[in-house]
């Protein structure tokens, strides 16, 4: 159970904002530090692979650092796949799973979860490459065109943090620009499903902002 808790100097009284928010427990690092970004906002979710668990929150987080073939490997042996594919609560896919929700990653040659229309190629350095451009892309970047519940108009232009080698590329459902090599999808959405390619749980105060954003759809 999630519970958000505002002090108040004056009275003395504590309102609370109770949603029932789940980080899904799969074999993909970064869970951790997603969950400390929430406790930073003042909220306190529960980390589980329990598909009852998962089906029954109010919001789920879909976080992960890792390899797309195994994982979706991973993901298939326990169920999770199907059990993400049919939740109709908002979720937020970070890094990998949001290139888990699409439909294919060159990342081990992998059919993901279909959510998404789209695929995730890995960059390619240009041939007369600045020496500046690496693979992966890793540091901040600023992101654009931002039009999703995720972002407000004020972030337009703001920068995140960025640690990856796939992308994928500009579509119907991209929700925020980025350029690195070529411009990309930095963010997506579809119906309850959002996803960012950045990790706001290391974004500073504008990824805490996008989180917020999130846990107030």
């Amino acid at each position: 159970m999630l519970e958000k808790i505002n002090d108040s100097s004056d009275s003395g009284l504590r309102s609370s904002d109770c949603q029932n928010i789940v980080i899904i427990k799969y074999n993909a690092g970064n869970i951790r530090s997603v969950n400390n970004a929430l406790l930073r906002l003042g909220y306190e979710a529960e980390i589980t692979a329990d598909p009852e668990k998962i089906k029954a929150a109010d919001k789920v987080i879909f976080p992960g650092v890792g390899e797309a073939s195994t994982t979706m490997a991973y993901l298939r042996e326990t169920g999770l796949d199907e059990v993400i594919i049919g939740l109709k609560q908002p979720v937020l896919g970070i890094c990998l799973g949001m290139q888990l929700m699409c439909s294919y990653s060159e990342e081990g040659d992998v059919q993901c979860l279909n959510i998404f229309d789209e695929k995730v190629r890995k960059f390619q350095l240009p041939k007369n490459n600045d020496a500046n451009i690496k693979i992966p892309h890793m540091g901040w970047n600023k992101i654009t065109q931002v039009q999703s519940p995720l972002f407000d108009a004020s972030l337009e232009g703001e920068y995140v943090y960025f640690v990856h080698s796939f992308y994928v590329a500009m579509g119907d459902d991209t929700a925020a620009t980025t350029k690195y090599i070529q411009p990309y999808s930095s963010a997506l959405q579809k119906n309850n499903f959002y996803a960012t390619q950045f990790h706001p749980e290391k974004s500073g105060s504008i990824g805490e902002r996008i989180l917020a954003n999130f846990l107030k759809l």
